[in-house]
């Protein structure tokens, strides 16, 4: 009697997948930082560019892989000491491929101590029709601690003329300050709400831009000025602006409105990051 073997059927087969994670935690000394920890994993690397005169020390979050797809993770977390200063960048967009299931996943953790001052200002994130996008963006803030953040969304690659016409989109933020709940919002998107009326209206594109810092009320006519009247105080010491449009106009009037806030609440140089300029 003869005998066979038997052979289990192949598996499915498992893509391989990113999963890139960088820590970065700094501490306060002259010219505005110095770096204490740093960790990071393939394909997310944390480069230092030399920053231009009067600016604090600047870093820039590169996805060596060129781009994210369905299944692909990102985790940053970045901490400052009381009273570092720093800018955080992307040196170009964040791609976001098409998904067939998948969601790619994006979370970034900002933790500034005491009197602590961060910009958190990546360049656009675009995601190509049929893109499936799950990130969230956790912001904690110690007494004094002040904050200037922006993140853009281009619906579709513009320049192709691409529309997002499917996929998925849940995009949060969360601000605390003193262990306190200060801002929750949350943006659950998908495609056939773009042309709605009371959703999208059909814009390619969407920025919104946070100032946080005591004294932010003072800067509130500049910030509604800049956004056309989109910005207003929406918690105690917390400012919210949007943008809404064609990528061009929304990329425009956000770059606008950092230089201009960064200079008059922040004291800083009217300008944007040396990454976005190049």
């Amino acid at each position: 009697m003869s005998s066979r073997m038997l052979v289990d059927p192949a598996a499915a087969p498992h893509h391989q997948r990113a999963r890139g994670r960088a820590e970065l935690s700094l501490v306060a000394a002259p010219g505005g930082a110095r770096i204490a920890h740093l960790y990071q994993s393939a394909p997310l690397r944390v480069l230092f560019p030399d920053a231009d005169p009067e600016e604090p020390k600047q870093a820039a979050l590169v996805n060596v892989a060129g781009g994210l797809a369905g299944g692909d993770s990102l985790d940053s977390v970045l901490t400052l000491g009381a009273g570092a200063q720093f800018t955080a960048t992307t040196p170009a967009a964040e791609k976001i491929y098409r998904s067939l299931s998948p969601r790619t996943e994006i979370a970034t953790s900002l933790d500034l101590g005491e009197a602590a001052t961060c910009e958190w200002l990546p360049q656009e994130t675009i995601l190509f029709d049929g893109a499936r996008l799950r990130r969230r963006l956790d912001i904690t803030l110690a007494p004094g601690a002040r904050l200037l953040a922006a993140e853009m969304l281009v619906l579709g690659r513009a320049a192709r003329g691409e529309v997002f016409r499917s996929g998925f989109l849940h995009d949060r933020w969360q601000i605390r300050r003193e262990g306190r709940l200060l801002w929750v919002d949350a943006l659950r998107l998908q495609p056939e709400a773009l042309a709605h009326r009371f959703t999208l209206d059909g814009a390619g594109a969407m920025a919104t831009l946070v100032l946080a810092m005591p004294e932010v009320a003072s800067h509130r006519d500049l910030a509604r000025e800049l956004a056309q009247g989109g910005a207003g105080l929406v918690a105690p010491g917390l400012l919210v602006a949007r943008w809404l449009g064609a990528a061009g106009v929304v990329r425009q009037g956000l770059g606008a409105a950092i230089m201009a806030l960064r200079a008059q609440a922040l004291g800083l140089p009217p300008r944007l990051p040396r990454l976005w300029r190049t």
